[in-house]
């Protein structure tokens, strides 16, 4: 592709060739003995995992998935020397809002496949046409068609530089985004990179600080506050070696994600046990599995595995040099944007904050000025909300962005 501003219409299409070579890989997995103790403390369990992989292999329908995710219009653009892919979707109702949505790790735009129906056509979804949006979903760099990354690597704030620049080469001249995850980042980042443009931002997957430094201190806390912080001193025992992998040491991982289908199933299966709603016992009690596997596949024939753990480091090394920068090299800040800034302290148009389930996020600890406009916690969902509970994510991004159209 040639760097221009050029706007090309794109359909997935992954070679029959391709396919077979996925079901063929999974019937030939070497499959590691089973451990004294087969459940998730050690990681995925082999018996799970067998089970799953058998049913990618021979009852999962790839072809159907990829018709489904054709349905929605999709195009490809280079920013500063980046390939970027996007859904676009046009609502039916012409004075809509454009609304950008930002997936995370281990997440694409399949993520949000099941929100772009009831935003772009709220009317058949039961809904008010005034809450009609025109939905974009970009592909992280180094995840999914936004490969390969770039030259420039990976960081939040040049991939907010990069929307910003998509939105208007949309001709959107006002337009609201909502993040999850490190995606969450990335929305937070572009008011400051898009002020004159960005109506609000909403987000999700919101940590209740960063994922490296002292544990929170409890003094202080009480009730879901509490709770969220000692969920998040746990995870700080336990819960990041994939982070510490990735923004250590992500080719030494690229092999096996990029050679094995088991072990990247096994590496993005572990993530939603661990982080959807555990009201449910397995990973597609939470989720549809088949929209989890569309998900894993999309990763697997990309070669996301390897491009993506490349762009968790490259976002990380961003992060620490501007945290360091901005602090006197005083460590991490709490509750980060990647900025070193809190979210509440960030001046700019008004910020939604929707937490779901056990996620971590504490309002005291992200937003102690109190200048969050809309904070709200749900007892349903997880960390993949848009699959988890896509109606409640619908509501909750119409009721934020109501009165800022």
């Amino acid at each position: 592709m040639t760097n221009s501003s050029e706007i090309r219409p794109f359909r997935i299409d992954i070679a029959q060739s391709e396919v077979d070579d996925l079901r063929t890989r999974l019937a030939a997995t070497r499959w590691p003995a089973t451990p004294r103790v087969d459940d998730w403390s050690r990681g995925v369990p082999t018996g799970y995992l067998k089970e799953l992989a058998e049913y990618w292999a021979n009852g999962f329908d790839w072809r159907a998935q990829e018709a489904a995710l054709n349905e929605i219009p999709q195009f490809v653009t280079e920013i500063n020397g980046q390939r970027i892919h996007f859904f676009h979707q046009r609502s039916v109702e012409p004075d809509a809002t454009p609304l950008i949505l930002t997936h995370g790790w281990p997440g694409s735009p399949v993520e949000f496949q099941r929100l772009i129906g009831p935003l772009t056509d709220p009317v058949a979804h039961g809904g008010d046409r005034a809450d009609a949006f025109h939905v974009v979903v970009p592909s992280l760099p180094g995840y999914g068609f936004s490969n390969p990354l770039g030259e420039g690597g990976f960081n939040l704030f040049g991939v907010a530089q990069m929307w910003a620049e998509l939105m208007g080469r949309l001709g959107y001249d006002r337009y609201a985004a909502h993040g999850t995850d490190a995606g969450s980042g990335v929305a937070g980042m572009l008011p400051m990179v898009d002020p004159a443009h960005v109506i609000g931002i909403h987000l999700a997957g919101v940590s209740a600080a960063a994922p490296f430094g002292d544990p929170i201190p409890l003094d202080g806390l009480d009730g879901s506050d509490r709770a969220r912080a000692e969920r998040f001193n746990g995870m700080l025992d336990e819960g990041f070696g994939y982070l510490v992998q990735q923004m250590t040491r992500p080719q030494t991982l690229a092999y096996g994600l990029n050679d094995s289908p088991v072990g990247q199933l096994a590496w993005i299966v572990e993530k939603f046990a661990e982080w959807t709603d555990p009201a449910h016992e397995l990973p597609e009690d939470a989720v549809d599995r088949d929209q989890l596997l569309t998900n894993v596949s999309l990763y697997w024939f990309t070669g996301s595995g390897a491009s993506s753990a490349h762009a968790v480091y490259d976002g990380m090394a961003a992060w620490k040099a501007i945290v360091a920068m901005q602090s006197g090299g005083g460590g991490w800040g709490d509750a980060s944007d990647g900025s070193g800034e809190a979210w509440g302290a960030v001046a700019g148009p008004p910020t939604g904050v929707a937490v779901f389930g056990d996620e971590t996020a504490i309002k005291s600890l992200t937003d102690p000025a109190g200048e969050i406009e809309h904070w709200v916690e749900y007892e349903r969902g997880g960390h993949f909300a848009a699959m988890e509970v896509p109606e409640l994510l619908t509501a909750d991004l119409r009721t934020f962005f109501r009165p800022l159209r």
